[in-house]
């Protein structure tokens, strides 16, 4: 059964600090427009100010579809849902402001030594309203670790940016932002200041285990599968010298 509260308690601020993954569903005022939800992962990504304000460090994408609705008209809810333990759904009813890289707001939430590459912006969320819900529907689902492609593809793009003097140049970050971060499938404003800005991106040596995907579930069943029919295979085999000793 769906229960409504005015903010966050204690509990479920705790609950949210364990989820691994949550979603972000954003929409213009248009009628014909186009109604966004985007994953969101990565460790220690998700803050949670007060029982009444939450603020998430937002990486680059393909897309900037949440930046660009919240810039028009703020709505956003944010959901989560337990993949483990006892079912749960927990949705955070709000108003979104979009704080970008190269900004004093962006600065004052996100310092240099803990900024993710490729991080764009900062998205602060007003809580006025939560809600939870039984999620009985939700399978059970065991996590293995947060993918690292976007953050090595991200510190390469910002240090080609740090080893030239004109990003407009160079296959950096700050020209994808440019090319595929400034307007949204609708039209609709999205980047206005971190494409532009004359702010370095901080100058550190980054080191991520690159994803195994080799070892998802695809692997692992080709793998059974390959080994049941040498079993199989050496199974008739043995029979066959059985019977054939026998005679």
């Amino acid at each position: 059964m769906v229960q409504f509260f005015e903010e966050i308690s204690p509990s479920l601020g705790k609950w949210i600090d364990q989820q691994q993954v949550f979603w972000v569903a954003t929409s213009p005022l248009a009628r014909d427009g186009h109604i966004n939800v985007s994953p969101k992962g990565g460790q220690g990504m998700f803050h949670i100010i007060n029982s009444r304000q939450v603020w998430y460090e937002d990486l680059t994408g393909s897309g900037v579809e949440t930046i660009s609705h919240l810039r028009e008209n703020g709505r956003i809810t944010i959901l989560f849902n337990a993949f483990e333990g006892p079912p749960r759904i927990a949705r955070l009813y709000g108003r979104g402001t979009v704080y970008e890289f190269g900004t004093p707001e962006y600065d004052n939430f996100i310092p240099a030594e803990s900024r993710k590459p490729g991080t764009r912006s900062v998205i602060v969320v007003d809580v006025h309203k939560v809600s939870t819900s039984c999620g009985y529907a939700v399978p059970f689902f065991d996590f293995k670790a947060h993918r690292t492609r976007l953050l090595t593809w991200a510190a390469k793009k910002e240090s080609a940016d740090c080893d030239s003097k004109d990003s407009g140049l160079v296959d950096g970050l700050k020209r994808y932002w440019n090319q595929a971060n400034l307007k949204s499938i609708d039209g609709l404003d999205g980047l206005t200041v971190a494409p532009y800005t004359s702010e370095s991106f901080p100058v550190k040596k980054i080191s991520y285990q690159a994803d195994n995907e080799s070892t998802g579930p695809r692997f692992k069943t080709a793998g059974g599968g390959m080994n049941v029919l040498l079993g199989f295979t050496l199974g008739i085999l043995v029979a066959s010298l059985y019977i054939r000793v026998s005679r």
